[in-house]
């Protein structure tokens, strides 16, 4: 006979464990408690749930598991930056990471193991996407990096950026229930204006979030505003062309009134001419924005190389002419492979241990 495999109880909706808890004859307050255990308290075992009752707690073994991540090991750069690999239940990895800075701690959360797109400047682009994250698998990463804020730094986790593994608009629907818990009073409380999606810009999907009224912030891995130039180096782009990507933009803007952060990584002889400074300027004035130029994060190729400092003021400096802001972030745990594009970069490729 067949044995029925049992589900992640971290699956179910609150309403899907009142119908439980009613048929097995238990309160309806159990909800709460045993909400609380799994998502602020993180446990890994229903024996830890200390407030309910041993009899209950193996009705719940029997019907249920709870797949926590587990964090195989991490590292820590020389600038405090910590990378964690994660070994989900299913044996594949991730990787999450946490950047402390002066005044901030940020979670960079992985949203896909692997990728689904072919950024050839981004090392998970080389991963295959295997599967998505389930929306706990996700939560997890948050909690993990807050509890390490915490032991590490002395300090809460104050943003989190969908800049990991993977793109999170493939994954929309488990993203953004798990940003609903991450936020939510019965689940870690962050404020959705602390929280940052990353896409590399899938238009559709844009406008869904603008339909859908989400109230988190919005970054678009841009690169370039040139369209030939974005195939370039990211060729999935000819399925989700500039003038698409802009009236998505336009779109989101119309919807939310929240301005958009371009994410924008300049190369040598790649987009660093006038008239690529000239279609960026142009691309952002079409809602308001502002640019995040990003230092590049060698993944051993040579076709991509680093501009000179001078060539991003340059940036800057048409950008302040038509009053649109733009910031220059510093690379942060490069030494151990935790930086912006590096993700995955000594992984091997998703082989279960």
């Amino acid at each position: 006979m067949k044995i029925k495999s049992k589900i992640d109880i971290r699956a179910l909706s609150s309403k899907e464990l009142e119908s439980f808890f009613l048929d097995i004859g238990e309160p309806l307050y159990r909800v709460k408690q045993v909400e609380k255990w799994l998502w602020q308290k993180g446990i890994s075992s229903f024996d830890q749930m200390k407030n309910i009752s041993k009899f209950t707690r193996k009705i719940l073994e029997e019907n249920f598991v709870i797949n926590n991540i587990k964090v195989e090991y991490h590292q820590k750069s020389k600038d405090g930056t910590i990378k964690n690999s994660i070994r989900l239940f299913d044996g594949l990895k991730i990787e999450s990471v946490l950047i402390p800075t002066e005044n901030r701690i940020t979670a960079c959360i992985s949203s896909q193991v692997g990728c689904s797109l072919d950024c050839k400047f981004c090392a998970t682009s080389r991963l295959k996407r295997l599967r998505n994250l389930n929306p706990d698998e996700i939560f997890d990463q948050v909690l993990l990096i807050n509890m390490q804020a915490k032991k590490y730094y002395n300090k809460s986790l104050t943003n989190i950026v969908f800049m990991g593994m993977g793109e999170p608009l493939m994954n929309y629907n488990n993203v953004v229930k798990a940003i609903n818990k991450i936020s939510a009073v019965d689940g870690l409380g962050i404020s959705l204006k602390k929280i940052t999606l990353s896409t590399s810009g899938i238009p559709k999907m844009i406008k869904k979030l603008a339909d859908d009224k989400v109230k988190f912030q919005l970054a678009v891995s841009l690169h370039s505003a040139r369209q030939s130039i974005r195939e370039k180096i990211m060729p999935f782009t000819v399925n989700f062309p500039l003038n698409e990507l802009k009236d998505s933009l336009e779109y989101w803007y119309s919807k939310t009134k929240k301005r958009v952060t371009y994410e924008y990584i300049i190369w040598k002889d790649i987009n660093d001419k006038d008239e690529d400074i000239k279609s960026l300027v142009e691309f952002c004035s079409y809602i308001p924005s502002k640019v995040n130029f990003i230092e590049y994060n060698n993944i051993g190729s040579d076709d991509f190389l680093s501009v000179s400092y001078n060539k991003i003021l340059s940036y800057q400096d048409a950008l302040k002419r038509a009053n649109i802001t733009s910031t220059i972030r510093k690379s942060r745990g490069e030494d151990i492979s935790a930086a912006c594009g590096q993700l995955a970069n000594n992984i091997s490729r998703n082989s279960k241990y």
